[in-house]
């Protein structure tokens, strides 16, 4: 009688033990999400501003090509 219940002593510590490492693996999973969600937004406003970048430069482009097509008449 008393090896099984050793036996379940056992079990039981193992599946406590288990459980914490899952535990710290879960809490280290959430911070790299939210690491990964920053980078992403830092990365998606980046994108934003270079697209206004270049939608300004399209614009100066096409005032260039007026500027020209005025002097060639």
């Amino acid at each position: 009688m008393m090896n099984i219940i050793e036996q379940l002593n056992e079990k039981i510590d193992t599946m406590v033990n288990r459980y914490d490492v899952m535990k710290q693996e879960n809490a280290t999973l959430r911070n790299e999400v939210v690491s990964f969600k920053a980078q992403s937004e830092a990365k998606d406003t980046e994108i934003t501003k270079l697209e206004e970048d270049n939608a300004m430069k399209d614009i100066e482009i096409e005032d260039i090509v007026k500027k020209i097509e005025l002097a060639l008449g």
